[in-house]
């Protein structure tokens, strides 16, 4: 199959008006990807391939988002909207190129799977004209039937057409559909618009095909995997399926899941070994879980990379930009953004830790908060290795806090603290050098802390 060259024609043209939005239907997503992204990274990709997306006129966004997925991708205007064989045809210059292998997808089809491409593209190498892909409904009303003769599909008949036997049917059209490249051109040339609406169909291509005295066959696939998104409820059955999907993976990978149908996940969710996630937890794109890793109920994480052995929550809220070094502990409601906290690092209650850099071993006390913003700049907050923040204290941004530093309760920090020193009084009016190595031993009954 990797010696023949392919050419995927994505049909995004759709308004979607039933999805009552002004965003674009292809980009309303589905595990925190868009469904053009899904279809796109399910699309034959590599050397020999080639990857078209037809849009409708002022659709600028959805040109970008393939472009973002797929940067081989070029995109065509379907001007007027006068069928699925006239939107391939919007892509007349990219079939005239010549592949061995044609196939016409759909924008709004999140779950649908490179293996079903790779067999529908089968056929086509053994010298049929054309592999549509077919579905067993539980309910068929209202889709194409495929009308077959042995193996062979020779039409699809749609529910207005259909005689009362060919409504028995049971076996649908899924829409999508692989053609011999070499033919291409000349199947969707004969096709015609000779119907009630005065479009032309893709479906037809199977007549076409029948009357050349070509094959066409039938691939099936489930019904799940082929279901088109066109209102808010159907976009929301395919995130269910998504969701069952991307959940049975990960407990195949080694994820524990206490409570599976509680957990939501991104598509580009990654895990180590060992990982434990308890109810209620949503991870939103852009997370890579580490080995041995605890997510504990009620978290919510976004566009952060959590090192092995972490515990976070419960109740905590990871945003974007967060990295969390080996066996670092986030306790519950705790926040963070744009955060680096080193290995060891501890933030256990009610603080806030936003465009910050913790130290390894640290100590981030409850109630305390980087105060990141100062009405129109964020500014940096820097903490040392092995430095102790005290409850409720205050580090103004922009702030150094040394290695080693000690941090009272209460404070407000609104100037550098240097390595080894202690402030203790509000307002940072004294800072006591060495303070902190000195309070320690006091601790310790006169005796040199152990490293």
């Amino acid at each position: 199959m990797t010696a023949r060259s392919s050419l995927t024609i994505v049909l995004a043209a759709g308004e979607g008006t039933r999805m009552r939005s002004s965003l674009p239907k292809v980009l309303h997503p589905v595990a925190h990807q868009t469904l053009l992204a899904h279809v796109l990274a399910a699309a034959p990709q590599g050397t020999g391939t080639s990857l078209t997306v037809v849009i409708g006129p002022d659709h600028q966004a959805v040109a970008d988002e393939a472009k973002r997925i797929r940067p081989d991708a070029l995109t065509f205007v379907q001007a007027e909207r006068l069928g699925t064989a006239h939107a391939v045809l919007a892509a007349r210059e990219a079939i005239a190129r010549g592949v061995d292998d044609l196939l016409v997808a759909f924008g709004d089809t999140p779950l649908i799977s490179a293996e079903t491409f790779a067999r529908l593209r089968a056929p086509l190498a053994k010298g049929a004209a054309i592999a549509a892909l077919g579905f067993r409904a539980a309910d068929p009303t209202g889709y194409g039937r495929f009308i077959v003769e042995g193996e062979r599909l020779v039409a699809i008949r749609e529910q207005a057409d259909a005689s009362a036997e060919e409504r028995k049917i049971d076996l649908c059209n899924a829409g999508v559909m692989a053609i011999d490249g070499r033919r291409a051109l000349a199947i969707l040339d004969k096709i015609g618009n000779a119907n009630s609406k005065g479009e032309y169909y893709l479906t037809d291509a199977v007549g076409v095909v029948r009357e050349q005295g070509w094959e066409s066959v039938v691939i099936e696939t489930s019904e799940d995997e082929v279901r088109g998104i066109n209102t808010k409820a159907q976009l929301a059955e395919a995130e269910s399926v998504m969701q069952a999907r991307l959940r049975k993976a990960a407990m195949e990978a080694g994820v524990t899941l206490i409570a599976p149908e509680t957990v939501y996940l991104a598509a580009d969710t990654a895990f180590g070994k060992d990982v434990t996630i308890e109810p209620f937890v949503v991870i939103g794109p852009g997370v890579s879980i580490a080995d041995g890793t605890v997510i504990h109920s009620f978290s919510h994480i976004v566009q952060t990379t959590l090192g092995k052995n972490v515990s976070i929550g419960p109740y905590a809220r990871l945003r974007p930009g967060t990295s969390l070094g080996d066996g670092a502990r986030i306790g519950n409601f705790v926040e963070t953004k744009a955060a680096t906290l080193e290995a060891g690092v501890k933030v256990n209650h009610l603080s806030y830790i936003g465009d910050a850099t913790v130290g390894a071993n640290s100590n981030i006390g409850a109630g305390t908060i980087t105060c990141n913003y100062d009405g129109f700049k964020k500014h940096k907050t820097v903490i040392g290795q092995g430095a102790f923040v005290g409850t409720n204290s205050s580090l103004v941004a922009p702030v150094k806090i040394g290695n080693g530093a000690y941090i009272g309760s209460g404070s407000v920090i609104t100037r550098d603290v240097p390595d080894d020193a202690m402030a203790l009084e509000r307002n940072q009016q004294t800072i006591r050098e060495g303070g902190a190595a000195r309070y320690r031993e006091l601790k310790t009954g006169g005796k040199k802390p152990e490293k």
